[in-house]
């Protein structure tokens, strides 16, 4: 009768074996460390791009040697060409414009806001004054203000009145905004879209103060 092998207790669970090609290296990207440098490169040839280069495609030992002799680092940073597009420059510097530039370009992609003031087309000036105030700390808040008259009914018949209040509204904030759509009907609604002025920088106000100060004593001999 054959002996059944004996156990020394149970096994421990092992850890899934990696699929092919699914297997971790080196240069492989992650949140902290977005490009792949150096010798964590792993094509057998890069193209080269830039300035300090020329331009074409080299071996990879060869391209890592020229980084090295110019003291800076070789950066994969088009992975999916073929070949790979490196560039040769100071790896942390390169970081630094790189997150630079994102954050420009969010600033340039932030959300503008545009607040709506509405009028009758028989506005009477105590309103009229009240929502021009409104409209003022808009535009010094960098919001656009979208104004619009609405008619009801036959008020449509008033329509050049509409007009003329719009107008006489973006006049009267000529100083905080600029004139982005003239009065345009649409339907039941006649708008006006402003845009906020430019703030004007201190340095700018220091300059135009120092034009406008009286010559001194010394400037008038």
């Amino acid at each position: 009768m054959e002996k059944k092998p004996q156990f020394g207790g149970p096994r421990r669970p092992s850890a899934p074996r990696p699929k092919p090609g699914r297997r971790g290296r080196p240069g492989d990207r992650n949140a902290k460390d977005p490009y792949i440098i150096n010798e964590n490169i792993r094509a057998r040839e890069v193209r080269l791009v830039g300035d300090n280069v020329e331009q074409g495609i080299y071996p990879i030992d060869k391209a890592r040697k020229l980084a090295e002799s110019m003291e800076l680092d070789l950066i994969e940073i088009s992975p999916n060409a073929e070949p790979p597009v490196c560039r040769i420059l100071d790896y942390q510097k390169f970081l630094y414009q790189q997150k630079k530039r994102q954050k420009e370009q969010k600033a340039k992609a932030a959300k503008v806001v545009v607040k709506e003031i509405r009028f009758g087309p028989q506005t009477d000036d105590h309103d009229y004054n009240f929502k021009l105030k409104h409209a003022v700390g808009f535009l010094k808040d960098g919001a656009k203000v979208k104004a619009y008259v609405f008619f009801r009914g036959r008020s449509i018949l008033f329509k050049d009145q509409g007009e003329v209040l719009l107008l006489r509204f973006a006049n009267d904030l000529e100083e905080y905004g600029k004139v982005e759509m003239m009065p345009v009907l649409e339907g039941k609604r006649m708008s006006i879209m402003l845009a906020p002025l430019k703030a004007t920088s201190k340095k700018e106000q220091k300059s135009e103060k120092q034009e406008d100060a009286p010559e001194t004593a010394k400037d008038a001999e």
